[in-house]
């Protein structure tokens, strides 16, 4: 099975429709899958619910897609970035399901083990429990949470085998194995594409049966929130 595309395009080609669920890995800028995304606002598809802890900044990340107004719906935990997502979201342009966000990794990571749900005291007694079934264990109230299944994942690593093993490098690890297992079908974007073999399986962070297309690459990596500290005199 072929695994490895030459762009984002093509490794995109043949997935996306209006109105699909998009599981997205990365947390801020960190470790997002910048060449997807941007394949995805060339492509113009639209009316999308796109799974993420954030949506990007503005003007980069999935912000790009908000931008083009082809997100519907955000599944998220944290908005503060980006001031076209409040504006869309204040303004009824834009809906939102807010969710803690280790309730959103472990709803993305149990779809793809088969977990339709779980129980988690969390958000218990807020708003997050609106509208959800609550159960009592040992004393204690916990919401159900349902796992996310979605149609497509998109992430990023840094590097591949041609099978789809992935190694994410340190803090880009993030969001991104649980994003990958949630999609029916993953496209992974990665710095290296080594050979078969090369990786200790030891170090492999997701297994390629969870990956069905790699694409190559060079990034941007930028820096969210720069912060500096004057050079001290010599």
């Amino acid at each position: 099975m072929k695994k490895v595309y030459a762009n984002a395009d093509e490794a995109l080609d043949g997935l996306l429709r209006d109105g699909m669920f998009i599981s997205a890995g990365g947390f801020g800028l960190c470790g997002i899958p910048e060449l997807l995304i941007d394949a995805l606002v060339k492509s113009g598809v639209k009316d999308l619910t796109i799974a993420s802890n954030n949506c990007g900044v503005d003007g980069f990340g999935l912000g790009k897609l908000l931008d083009t107004r082809q997100i519907r719906k955000m599944i998220s935990s944290y908005v503060g970035e980006n001031a076209e997502f409040m504006r869309q979201y204040l303004s009824g342009e834009l809906e939102l399901e807010f969710n803690p966000q280790g309730t959103l990794a472990e709803r993305m990571r149990a779809g793809g083990c088969g977990i339709p749900g779980f129980y988690t005291k969390t958000g218990v007694g807020t708003v997050i429990a609106d509208g959800k079934e609550v159960k009592n264990f040992d004393g204690q109230d916990y919401i159900l949470e349902r796992g996310i299944v979605a149609d497509l994942s998109i992430v990023k690593a840094w590097k591949a085998d041609d099978t789809g093993n992935l190694v994410f490098r340190k803090t880009a690890r993030n969001f991104n194995p649980p994003a990958a297992m949630s999609g029916k079908i993953c496209v992974a974007e990665v710095e290296e594409i080594v050979p078969r073999g090369s990786l200790d399986p030891d170090l492999i962070h997701l297994p390629g049966i969870y990956v069905h297309r790699i694409i190559q690459g060079q990034h941007e990596k930028r820096i969210e929130q720069r912060t500096t500290r004057k050079r001290e005199e010599a």
